[in-house]
């Protein structure tokens, strides 16, 4: 962009000169994190699974996604048996976090490193690991704010009686919940129970996008077993309960002591009305319901939304009295993980056509408002900052201003793109605008997480899209850090010298209405 030189000759030394003077001719508003309340917490994020590799060293057993990417389920057929190895290069990552200036690390506990057998023994290799990592995050004044289930169920309770889909998974997990909570609850203040509740449940046993692939035709690819009409509801409801179970075990047994935060995390889009009309009004509505409500209506307001009860009838479990005590008032934040935002069209359906959660909400997701037949895809997603503060402003209204982290954030690019990844900082820069926004105007979000701190494995690309801030060279086996032009202008942006705002300019092709 703007005549900037061509990845291949830029080194990692000479890329601050180069944004210095990228900003300098940009010349808009700027903005730094002296804009954001002192206490506002900025950091990055991975997860186990993606980050790790090492499944098969120090006791660690297998979890769904072995099962899913060894059975060739990638489009690029890619497994995370060594993903960027952090388990070995934990320190050298810390490093590059403390070079940045973070406040705060995203991390998930492999719960088939920590228990292999997913409960009983617990594996004192994996223990260390997870001991030794967050004492060196601590050792650089940088918080540990962990997930416990990042997508990563550990195969055997999955074997043993369908993980997520039996109500014994919520006896496991709490005991689960309780070796961290005893282990590492003294250095770790903020904990996310489940990972993309909606989503996990969705890709996981609707389209089969994801591990563990359960669906059930028409509804997912190559479907070998599930049900698609079903399955969904059944593991949401179920990560409700021991989402409920561990908020109170942690609250009655660790909280006056440890203080912590408990919260959950969803995926959202944010989703605006194809047109002015009634029906795409109104359906719009929905998708925010099945989105966001699935999860968060029945948290804090203590049921699901009526227009899925409405729309999915006996499909849908119900809570009962006791669980509804349970569940409401069971979460101190929430985790928003947030890329994009699309637009929303009316869709009738058949009353006797097969039904499942895309079905459900009646809804059309349309990515490009002038190509409304253009194929849905999480791919190549429309820049849309706006979105991330309507996101916020709905939070405020319909979920009583709960505080909120944005626990993902972050512009996919092509491996190829190298180290001169601008397109990522505008993305970046735009969306912490809309964020700010909505800070001044009320909203309670507490931190905000760039997804992702170094090149991963990603769980709809593997090696196929990048979205670090470090470049991880995946082709050398000594897995080298690189840090990408987005991994400077963070730093400064931390570091409280303020970054201009390119407003779209250089990327008329993906900042979209």
């Amino acid at each position: 962009m703007g005549g900037l030189p061509s990845p291949s000759i830029l080194s990692p030394s000479i890329l601050p000169i180069i944004l210095a003077l990228w900003l300098f001719f940009q010349g808009s508003h700027q903005i730094s994190r002296n804009d954001f309340p002192s206490d506002f917490v900025f950091g990055a994020g991975t997860s186990a699974f993606q980050v790790e590799g090492a499944v098969s060293e120090d006791g660690r057993s297998p979890c769904i996604w072995d099962t899913f990417t060894h059975a060739g389920k990638m489009a690029d057929k890619s497994t995370a048996d060594v993903a960027s190895d952090q388990y070995h290069k934990y320190k050298e990552d810390v490093k590059l976090m403390s070079d940045i200036g973070l406040d705060a690390y995203r991390l998930s506990i492999s719960w088939s490193r920590l228990i292999p057998g997913g409960r009983g023994a617990v594996n004192p290799r994996g223990l260390q690991y997870y001991n030794n990592l967050i004492n060196e995050l601590t050792r650089n004044g940088i918080q540990p704010h962990v997930t416990l289930h990042h997508l990563d169920l550990p195969q055997a309770l999955h074997d043993e009686y369908g993980g997520w889909l039996s109500p014994k998974i919520v006896e496991d997990f709490t005991a689960y919940a309780d070796v961290c909570f005893r282990e590492f609850g003294d250095r770790v203040s903020y904990w996310s129970t489940i990972n993309e509740a909606n989503v996990f449940a969705v890709g996981g046993y609707d389209t089969g996008m994801i591990a563990p692939g359960r669906c059930s035709n028409p509804f997912g690819r190559n479907c070998t077993a599930g049900n698609s009409s079903v399955e969904p509801y059944i593991v949401a409801h179920h990560e409700l309960l021991a989402h409920a179970a561990v908020a109170k075990l942690y609250r009655e047994k660790y909280k006056a002591k440890q203080n912590g935060w408990i919260g959950i995390a969803i995926y959202a889009f944010w989703f605006s009305p194809y047109s002015n009309s009634t029906e795409d009004v109104a359906a719009t509505q929905r998708a925010l319901d099945f989105m966001f409500g699935w999860i968060l209506h029945p948290l804090i307001h203590g049921d699901y939304p009526e227009s899925m009860k409405k729309h999915v009838g006996s499909r849908l479990p119900s809570l009962n009295r006791t669980q509804v005590d349970q569940v409401k008032g069971s979460i101190d934040f929430i985790g928003l993980n947030h890329y994009s935002t699309v637009y929303v069209k009316d869709q009738a359906n058949s009353p006797d056509s097969q039904r499942d959660w895309g079905t459900d909400m009646s809804a059309q997701l349309i990515l490009f408002p002038d190509n409304s037949s253009s194929e849905f895809s999480l791919f190549d997603l429309p820049v849309r900052p706006w979105g991330l503060k309507c996101s916020l402003e709905y939070i405020k209204i319909a979920y009583d201003n709960h505080p909120v982290f944005i626990h993902e954030n972050g512009f996919g690019t092509p491996p190829d793109v190298g180290l001169n990844d601008t397109e990522r900082v505008d993305y970046l820069n735009a969306y912490l605008e809309s964020l700010l926004a909505a800070v001044r105007n009320g909203s309670n979000a507490r931190g905000y997480f760039v997804w992702s701190l170094i090149d991963v494995f990603e769980v709809l690309g593997g090696y196929e899209v990048s979205y670090g801030l470090y470049e991880v060279d995946f082709k050398d086996k000594a897995l080298p850090r690189s840090p990408k032009l987005s991994a400077h202008w963070y730093s400064n942006f931390l570091k409280r010298n303020h970054t201009s705002s390119i407003k779209g300019q250089p990327l008329q092709s993906h900042f979209t209405q």
